[in-house]
């Protein structure tokens, strides 16, 4: 996160809350999955896996459907050269508006997976300095990275930069609020407020690559 200018920092900031908005419009549709937090998925597919229960099923497909949306959004980027962003989360904005159409047809599942396509998709869209992908759907990390920079704060040596990490959890946590009051109240404004989410970040994105 440091690592980045202003405006690419602020571009993760928003594409973190949109994750965690995201994020809670799977788990309330879904009844307690998630569509960008794959940890949690993995533990329900063991816990699954020990049970002899659906949830195994229902977690692995999701993990799959994430993982291969990593994939595509990663050849996108690939493909678009110095446009990744914006080309990423005009897809990712797609995909929403697919979950949109899916939920009003098929809902359930389908929507669901769309959702954790549209996630998995959305780490491709910032590339970090070693030209690895950025992932900014989950947290685990960054409050890792956030913990040993306050310690090197409290020692006074090293690194001690932290309050970029907390700015980007607390945008997740802050799009997941926002989410899943949402969602609860209206779930078709909820995707429709995703799909919006996404277009302005990409249209953000597009004047951030235009050049000049």
């Amino acid at each position: 996160m440091i690592r980045f200018d202003r405006t690419h920092q602020h571009l993760a900031v928003g594409i973190a809350i949109l994750a965690g908005f995201v994020d809670a419009i799977g788990f309330v549709e879904s009844s307690g999955f998630f569509v960008s937090f794959m940890t949690g998925n993995s533990t329900r597919l063991a816990v699954g896996l020990a049970q002899w229960s659906e949830a195994a099923m229902v977690a692995g497909g999701i993990i799959a459907t994430f993982v291969a949306g990593v994939v595509t959004g990663s050849l996108v980027a690939a493909r678009a050269g110095s446009r990744r962003s914006p080309c990423v989360l005009a897809l990712v904005a797609l995909l929403l508006v697919l979950a949109i159409g899916l939920r009003s047809i098929l809902p359930g599942w389908p929507p669901v997976l769309c959702l954790a396509f549209a996630m998995g998709v959305v780490n491709a869209a910032i590339e970090g300095q070693d030209g690895a992908v950025v992932g900014v759907t989950y947290m685990t990390g960054t409050l890792v990275q956030m913990g040993h920079k306050i310690a090197n704060a409290l020692r006074g040596t090293g690194d001690g930069r932290w309050l970029a990490h907390l700015w980007l959890w607390a945008a997740l946590v802050a799009g997941a609020v926002a989410g899943a009051r949402v969602v609860l109240w209206s779930a078709p404004l909820a995707y429709a407020l995703a799909v919006l989410l996404a277009a302005g970040l990409a249209a953000r994105a597009h004047r951030v690559a235009r050049p000049g």
